[in-house]
């Protein structure tokens, strides 16, 4: 039998994947994952089998990579970290259900919170909540009711498909709901396509982002900051935002 990786490509750019991804790649006989996130990976890809799987396909492409690892070396790839809304959990459940004595390694990877915060300063220092508003497979009830209380809980949030064009109300919903707790001039971060091309990096108020959110799109994350995020700027130039750990409190610097 063979053995099925499953392989998280980070961002996007081969420079944030990990050595140990980069060697799991260069070992499979099979490569399959999403198009978008294997067309990044082009160079990598040479000489290996590669099948290319569409959004909404994530069973049939989990299935595929455990039918092909009895007798292969497989790499599934899934962009970000994999455990986070990534393929992890669906090629688990595939092995548990169906494929029980397959082995399985899986590799961790940059997800788009840690990617995202990395061009935004340190938004995220301490205790954060991350939040997806996809309602494909988690009824929007459920979503309103985890941004109420990770509103109150006075932690950055970062949120995941903030906005689509098939859910292009959800992020106007989930910001009137941190608007019923946070400071209208909390900072807020966005990131458009994160160690991609095209990046963009755009740092706004919770107030201002309530009020025209067209800056977000389907390839953006937000972090929302905390009770002690704060906008960093230099002679009124932005450059960041910062959540303080606590060391201000403790020491003086």
């Amino acid at each position: 039998m063979g053995i099925l990786w499953i392989v998280s490509s980070g961002p996007g750019s081969t420079q944030q994947l990990t050595p140990a991804a980069m060697k799991a790649i260069a070992l499979a006989d099979v490569i399959i994952g999403n198009a978008f996130y294997l067309d990044m990976l082009e160079q990598l890809l040479k000489n290996k089998q590669v099948i290319r799987s569409a959004m909404g396909k994530e069973v049939d492409r989990a299935r595929e990579a455990c039918r092909l690892a009895k007798d292969h070396t497989v790499a599934m790839v899934s962009g970000g970290d994999a455990g986070v809304y990534g393929m992890a959990s669906i090629v688990l459940e595939m092995v548990e259900r169906e494929f029980p004595s397959q082995e399985v390694i899986m590799l961790p990877g940059v997800t788009a919170a840690t990617a995202a915060a990395s061009r935004l300063g340190s938004p995220i220092s301490g205790d954060h909540v991350t939040l997806s508003l996809s309602d494909l497979l988690t009824p929007w009830e459920i979503i309103e009711k985890r941004l109420g209380l990770a509103a109150q809980m006075g932690t950055p949030i970062a949120l995941y498909n903030p906005k689509s064009r098939g859910r292009p109300l959800n992020l106007a919903k989930a910001l009137k709901i941190m608007l019923t707790c946070r400071d209208p001039e909390t900072p807020v971060g966005i990131v458009k396509n994160v160690f991609r091309e095209g990046e963009e990096t755009h740092i706004t108020t919770l107030r201002e982002l309530a009020e025209n959110d067209d800056i977000v799109d389907m390839h953006s994350i937000l972090i929302i900051g905390g009770e002690e995020s704060r906008i960093w700027k230099e002679d009124e130039d932005v450059k960041g935002i910062i959540t303080p750990r606590g060391y201000h409190r403790k020491y003086v610097y």
